[in-house]
């Protein structure tokens, strides 16, 4: 399958660069899977679009400030680290700028040497092995150092952190915030629960994957990259007393839907389990959905492995002309973008 099967044009001026005073002010795309009908509303209308019985799966993972600047030990040179991944103790997985220059030994050195980083490894496109050394605790020294890890296409300063974090983040661990779930506020997660819809929790630190473009032609040699989940006891039995009584399991955003999958697909044909590991699932058409039924997510790269993903669930031809809806109605795509709702 060709990967340009998945493209579209967007118009640069779509791409969101700050988010809304409110959150649940974005505006609202559905679509229904079986016919490709869509509605246009505010994100605040979701609740009328779920039903009693259902049960929204959100990802309580919590972004790290990611993104640190320092500089080389040995030449003063600047070096900037986005830390992706916590392989041990103190070793992550990272990318590093300027690539060329940040080789196998080399120390960067971060808050006038607060914090000390050396390259054990070298990966492809930027990617790094590091260990650090320092006194003291490291997520405070993070917390102290590092900045927000905002995707690149966004250029203005954010002045609240917090506004690239779910009101529901919990563990942290993410290099990217799972976008979707940013249109939440407390006030709406309280009137979907009084409606009679559960809410349950899973995690996902998202990672590698989100930064990596796709760089092949044919869509099934395409890798994911490895990305940490937990689903614990208490989501699995509510899941599964979710898909007993017949309501639907919606997942918020494609990191729940990826994991509600992995999960899933251990326990094929039978009740979910207490589970947690690493997950490399890639969703494309072809795919039979496990678990989850309906997806809230947002608008996604062309190309992407998101929009492919999607397009698994709803069909391409049901994406495609759903998204060509969304540009021609100036809808804002990315992270700080508005969101669609796939039944």
């Amino acid at each position: 399958m060709n990967v340009d099967l998945y493209d579209f044009e967007l118009p640069e001026r779509l791409i969101a660069q700050t988010p809304l005073p409110d959150r649940s002010a974005s505006r609202l795309l559905t679509l229904n899977k079986s016919n490709g009908a869509t509605t246009h509303e505010t994100f605040g209308n979701i609740v009328g679009y779920l039903q009693p019985g259902d049960t929204l799966v959100l990802n309580d993972t919590k972004v790290i400030p990611a993104r640190l600047f320092g500089i080389k030990e040995d030449t003063g040179a600047k070096a900037e680290v986005l830390l992706l991944k916590n392989l041990s103790g103190d070793r992550w997985e990272a990318l590093v700028k300027p690539g060329k220059k940040l080789k196998k030994g080399s120390v960067i050195l971060f808050g006038e040497g607060k914090l000390r980083a050396f390259i054990e490894e070298e990966g492809e496109m930027g990617a790094r092995t590091l260990s650090f050394s320092y006194d003291g605790i490291f997520q405070e020294i993070l917390d102290a150092l590092g900045q927000m890890p905002l995707p690149p296409y966004i250029k203005e300063k954010l002045e609240d952190k917090d506004r690239y974090q779910t009101v529901y983040a919990k563990h942290e661990g993410s290099a990217a915030a799972p976008t979707a779930g940013l249109h939440f506020t407390e006030e709406l997660l309280d009137e979907i629960r009084s409606k009679g819809i559960d809410i349950a929790f899973i995690t996902l630190h998202v990672g590698l994957g989100t930064f990596r473009p796709m760089s092949v032609d044919r869509v099934e040699d395409h890798v994911m990259h490895e990305e940490y989940y937990i689903l614990s006891r208490e989501t699995a039995e509510l899941l599964n007393k979710t898909k007993q009584r017949g309501g639907r399991v919606v997942a918020v955003g494609t990191t729940s839907c990826r994991t509600l999958e992995t999960v899933g697909n251990q326990f094929k044909g039978g009740p979910l389990a207490e589970s947690s590991g690493w997950t490399s699932i890639f969703i494309y058409p072809g795919y039979e959905f496990q678990v989850v039924d309906a997806l809230i997510t947002n608008f996604h790269l062309p190309k992407s492995t998101l929009v492919m993903l999607v397009s698994a669930l709803a069909g391409r031809e049901h994406i495609m002309a759903a998204y060509k809806e969304a540009v021609e109605r100036e809808y804002r795509f990315f992270s700080f973008g508005d969101a669609m709702f796939i039944y």
